[in-house]
C-alpha cells in the first residue's frame, strides 16, 4: 500500500511504475482525493477551534453584561453544533475515498522485472533436469489415480461439488509424505520455524496481505453470531491502531471517538455507545450484537496468517530476518477459472500447500528472495522432478509483488511445464497495510519491514508431478527415493485391493 505523501512528492515516478504494469496514470486523481481529505479535516478542526473560542467569549461577554454579544455567540456555537454531523460525515467520506483508492493500487515492479502484457512476456531463467523419455504414452494423474482405485473425483463431487478429490490408501499417504518431507527440509536444513496457524482469519489479516479488498470474489467467507469476545477483540485492535497512528501527535477524545466509529462494525459501535447505560440498555445492545453475524475468511494460502504474525508490531533489527513455514489446507473460490483445468487436482477449491514467509530489513530482502526461491528449488531437485524457473513480467505478476519467480514442473501427461511454486518479494507494500515495523540500531523512528512469500511447494501439484513423472507402463507409480522413509520403505504404488 502506498503512502500518499510519497505519491505527492514522486507523482511522475508513481505514474511511470503504473505504466510498466499497463495501467493508466493515477497520481492526479489521488492527489485530488488527498486535497479533499485535507480540506475536510481542516474545516472540522477550524470549526472545533472556533466553537471552543466562541464558548470562552460567551463567558467574557456575560461578565461584561453584553447580552447582545453573548446571544450572537451562542447562536454561532449552536450553528456549529448543527453543522457538526455533516462536517464529520464529509471528513469520513473523504478519508474513506482516499483509503479505498490507495488499497486498490498494485505494488510497483522492480526495475529488473521484464515488461510484458501477460505470461508470454515472462523470461525463462534456467531449466533443471531432463524430462524422462517414456517408451509408452504417459497418462495424466487423474487417469493414473482412478486406474489405481486410489483417486475418486466422482464421490468428491457428490460430497462437495466440482474441484474436489478424495485420495485414498497409498496415494493419500504419498500426499502426506510430500508435505512432511518439505516441512522437514525447510525446518532442518533451510532455517525456517514451523508454525501451525489458524485457517480462519479476520478482515484485517486478509487486507494486510492484499487479498482484500480487490480479490474478495476469489475467497471463501464464513459467518457466525457475534459476541462479547468479538467486541473486545475489535475494540482492542481499534484502540491499538489509534495509538500507533498517533504516537507522535496530540489527540482529543473526539478524535478517538471518530476513529472508533470508522473502524468498528456498526453492531459494535452500538454496543460500545450503550454499554455504559442502564442494565436494560446493555442487554438490548447485546441482543442486537448477537443477532449480527461476524465473518471470518478461510485462508487462500498460509501466507496470510504467517505474514500477519508481525502485524501492528515493532521488531528489533537484531530479530531479522524471521523465517516461517507452515503446511496447511488452502481454500480458493477460483472465480476466474471457469473452464480451466476442470479435471484433476491442478486447480481445486481445497488443496494442501507448504508455505514459506520471510520478514526482513529493506537491505536483506532481495538476497532473501533468491534464497527463498532456492529453498523451493531444492524440494524439486531432491524429488528429481524436472523444472524451469521463470521471472514473471509486469503484466503477469501478482498484485502485492515487486518481483516474482515461478517454478514450473514438467508434467509428461500434459506434455508441458506447469506452475508448482511462486516466490515473491513485496518490499514494504504489505508491511504498510499491516503496520509492521522494525527499529534499526540508533534509529530515531521505526521503519517498515519487507515481506516475502513463496510456495515450498504446492503439495497437491507435487503429487501430480510425482505420479506423472514416476509412472510405469502398467499404471503403477514408483516412489521417489527421497520419500521412501516417509512411506515405510515402500518403493511402488500399485492398484488397490
Amino acid at each position: 500500500m502506498y503512502d500518499i505523501k510519497w505519491i505527492r512528492d514522486n507523482a511522475d515516478a508513481f505514474d511511470k511504475s503504473r505504466a510498466r504494469r499497463g495501467l493508466e496514470p493515477l497520481a492526479k486523481t489521488l492527489l485530488a482525493l488527498d486535497d479533499s481529505r485535507r480540506a475536510a479535516i481542516s474545516k472540522l478542526q477550524a470549526a472545533q477551534e472556533r466553537r471552543n473560542a466562541a464558548s470562552k467569549e460567551i463567558g467574557v461577554a456575560m461578565k461584561e453584561k453584553d447580552a447582545a454579544k453573548a446571544d450572537a455567540l451562542k447562536a454561532e456555537v449552536a450553528k456549529i453544533k448543527e453543522d457538526w454531523p455533516a462536517m464529520e460525515a464529509a471528513e469520513r467520506e473523504a478519508i474513506a475515498a482516499l483509503d479505498k483508492a490507495l488499497a486498490e493500487i498494485p505494488n510497483a515492479p522492480l526495475d529488473s522485472v521484464p515488461f510484458g502484457e501477460d505470461e508470454r512476456g515472462n523470461e525463462e531463467v534456467l531449466r533443471w533436469g531432463e524430462p524422462r523419455r517414456f517408451e509408452f504414452e504417459p497418462k495424466e494423474h487423474f487417469d493414473l489415480g482412478e486406474g489405481l482405485g486410489l483417486m475418486d473425483f466422482e464421490t468428491a463431487t457428490k460430497l462437495s461439488g466440482a474441484r474436489f478429490v478424495v485420495n485414498k490408501g497409498q496415494i493419500a499417504r504419498l500426499e502426506r509424505a510430500l508435505a512432511q518431507f518439505m516441512l522437514d527440509l525447510h525446518t532442518e536444513e533451510h532455517g525456517y520455524q514451523e508454525v501451525n496457524p489458524p485457517l480462519l482469519v479476520r478482515d484485517e489479516a486478509m487486507f494486510g496481505t492484499a487479498q482484500l479488498p480487490k480479490f474478495r470474489e476469489d475467497q471463501f467467507e464464513t459467518f457466525r453470531p457475534s459476541d462479547e469476545a468479538d467486541f473486545a477483540t475489535a475494540y482492542s485492535n481499534a484502540v491499538t491502531q489509534f495509538f500507533l497512528s498517533h504516537d507522535d501527535s496530540t489527540y482529543s477524545d473526539a478524535q478517538l471517538d471518530e476513529f472508533m466509529r470508522a473502524r468498528l462494525d456498526p453492531c459494535f459501535v452500538n454496543y460500545w455507545q450503550r454499554m455504559r447505560g442502564s442494565k436494560m440498555e446493555r442487554a438490548a445492545a447485546l441482543a442486537e450484537m448477537r443477532a449480527t453475524k461476524t465473518n471470518l475468511w478461510l485462508i487462500p494460502t498460509a501466507e496470510v496468517p504467517l505474514t500477519n504474525l508481525v502485524r501492528e508490531s515493532i521488531l528489533d533489527e537484531s530479530q531479522l530476518p524471521l523465517r516461517f513455514t507452515a503446511g496447511t489446507y488452502c481454500f480458493r473460490a477460483e472465480a476466474g477459472a471457469a473452464g480451466r483445468d476442470t479435471r484433476g487436482m491442478i486447480r481445486q477449491h481445497q488443496f494442501f500447500k507448504v508455505e514459506m514467509v520471510s520478514i526482513t530489513t529493506p537491505e536483506q530482502s532481495l538476497a532473501e528472495h533468491e534464497r527463498m526461491t532456492g529453498c523451493a528449488e531444492k524440494v524439486l531437485q531432491l524429488l528429481e522432478l524436472p523444472y524451469r524457473k521463470v521471472t514473471l513480467c509486469t503484466g503477469d505478476m501478482g498484485f502485492a509483488s515487486q518481483k516474482t519467480y515461478d517454478l514450473e514442473v514438467w508434467l509428461p501427461g500434459q506434455g508441458k511445464y506447469r506452475e508448482i511454486s511462486s516466490c515473491s518479494v513485496c518490499g514494504d507494500f504489505q508491511a504498510r497495510r499491516m503496520n509492521a515495523r522494525y527499529r534499526a540500531k540508533d534509529a530515531k523512528a521505526p521503519s517498515f519491514v519487507h515481506t516475502l512469500n513463496g510456495s515450498g511447494v504446492a503439495v497437491g501439484r507435487a503429487l501430480v508431478a510425482v505420479m506423472e513423472n514416476y509412472q510405469e507402463e502398467d499404471g503403477s507409480i514408483t516412489i521417489p527415493k527421497a520419500l521412501r522413509p516417509y512411506m515405510r520403505g515402500a518403493d511402488r504404488i500399485g492398484r488397490a485391493g
